[in-house]
């Protein structure tokens, strides 16, 4: 199998997985929307705020590193395992011993046993952590997507239960407990690798070395999105904040669906190919066109039916998150740019650079959040929108000067994306002014006309347009549907 169709076929499984962890999480979601209060979600978001902090730390960017690397052992895993064992150790004692304190800056005594329980993840993920990294280097990622796939199911299930008999946010912490118990089970079977508690100092080195500027990176992109998070918890308050996040955790759940399969089946294969910039740029620029294709036609579906969506699936509470949802789905329009640009400049370990960037935009996100806060949650979402474009003209000024290209490149890469979604966009104004009535009598039958216009319109363009860069994609697509009428054509003899 050539590289490319092993980056293919580990799109396809990851996004098996991705898709199928994200409609089980949005079905459950729904649920948990109904079981419980916009408050219990701000809470459980504050919290991660804390823990996924310092999981910016634990980590070390290590998994990248063993992936990256052109030669490994089990030696390596084994050294990392322990590493981050000793490190999950320290950091669970640290937030045990400081959760009080924390608990009384949030001014609620409850976020203190939140978070020792929360921080058993800690512990636990060192287990799973080194056996991901080993299906993601070996490009096994049908196995991966399975084991997701079952961690995300038991972990909604579980805090469904909770949550109906009345463990209110509870019910979050302990499903996710869970899930991460049955994945690292499940992860021990899938995985081979065996780890020892082993450790070399020079294993260590060389690890930590290319782990730190992803770690440093990853870091600020953090503290990028959860200070805002935890200014909007602060001088908002809980409920203010559960709102924002489901604005924000919709507009997003579209690009969860497509770009971590793509960015961890890309990284890979870049980091193959590190030494030859022909390969280089095709791959860089393939993935971007294929990712606007793919992910473009969601955000501006989405984007129409924003209200409607919100206050049919979720329910009337809700219904404040959809004007900073449609906004946030603007900004993320433009990671189909960014998070390539990232893949690249990490698998040329230009991250040093990168990590300059990184800086500037924490600061610029920071202020402009805090400014626009006055005008409410819509402000705060175009502050982030402001903070997605300046990533992404800083990340793509570095990939040009790493490769050899153009901004002719870029603009032939985006070109098929632009034409097809403007296209969308035409069919479904038109749509919406035929159905407007609707929207306000009878919104599911709505979102029902506007889904079936939107994707029928999409799909017949994709297919029959004489797009020369969507020619093999198109040709892949009308030979799976003519497979799969045959199929069903001899089933039905």
């Amino acid at each position: 199998m050539n590289l490319g169709d092993s980056i293919r076929k580990g799109i396809k499984w990851l996004l098996v997985g991705s898709t199928g962890g994200q409609v089980l999480q949005f079905a459950f979601g729904i649920v948990l929307a109904r079981l419980l209060v916009p408050a219990d979600f701000g809470m459980i978001v504050t919290v991660q705020i804390f823990t996924g902090f310092v999981a910016m730390f634990a980590s070390g960017g290590m998994g990248q590193s063993l992936i990256r690397a052109k030669e490994v052992t089990e030696d390596d895993f084994s050294v990392v395992f322990v590493i981050q064992l000793a490190i999950g150790v320290l950091v669970y004692c640290a937030f045990f011993l400081a959760s009080p304190w924390i608990a009384q800056y949030l001014e609620n005594p409850l976020y203190s046993a939140l978070l020792k329980v929360s921080a058993l993840n800690f512990i636990l993920r060192p287990f799973s952590f080194v056996r991901i990294a080993w299906l993601n280097r070996e490009m096994k990622f049908k196995e991966r997507a399975t084991v997701d796939l079952i961690a995300s199911a038991l972990t909604g299930v579980t805090s469904i239960v909770l949550a109906a008999m009345g463990l209110g946010v509870w019910s979050l912490i302990w499903g996710g407990i869970a899930g991460t118990l049955v994945s690292i089970m499940m992860y021990t079977f899938a995985a081979p690798v065996r780890v020892r508690f082993r450790y070399r100092a020079e294993i260590a080195r060389r690890h930590s070395g290319f782990g730190l500027k992803i770690t440093a990176n990853d870091f600020l992109d953090y503290v990028r999105d959860e200070s805002v998070n935890l200014m909007l918890s602060k001088l908002a308050g809980p409920a203010f904040l559960g709102l924002f996040n489901k604005a924000s955790s919709l507009a997003r759940m579209p690009g969860r669906l497509v770009i971590p399969p793509t960015a961890q089946t890309v990284f890979r294969a870049l980091s193959t190919v590190q030494d030859n910039p022909d390969s280089t740029k095709y791959i860089f620029y393939r993935t971007i066109t294929l990712l606007s294709v793919y992910l473009l036609p969601c955000l501006v579906g989405l984007w129409w039916v924003a209200e409607p969506f919100i206050t049919v699936v979720y329910g009337q509470t809700w219904a404040p998150a959809a004007l900073p949802m449609s906004i946030l789905l603007v900004g993320a329009a433009f990671r189909t740019i960014n998070n390539p640009c990232g893949v690249l400049l990490a698998a040329q370990n230009r991250l040093s650079q990168e990590l300059v960037g990184q800086v500037l935009g924490v600061a610029f996100t920071l202020v402009a959040c805090f400014v626009a806060l006055q005008w409410g949650m819509a402000g705060v979402a175009w502050a982030l929108v402001a903070s997605n474009v300046f990533y992404t003209v800083y990340n793509y000024a570095l990939t040009y000067r790493t490769i050899r290209t153009t901004l002719a490149d870029l603009g032939r890469a985006i070109s098929p994306a632009l034409l097809l979604n403007f296209a969308l966009f035409g069919v479904l104004a038109a749509v919406h002014w035929l159905a407007l009535d609707l929207r306000s009598t009878s919104a599911p039958l709505y979102l029902l006309i506007m889904v079936l216009a939107g994707a029928l319109t999409y799909g017949v363009m994709f297919l029959f347009l004489p797009l020369t860069a969507l020619r093999g994609e198109a040709a892949r697509w009308k030979h799976a549907a003519r497979r799969a009428a045959a199929a069903l054509r001899a089933r039905l003899h």
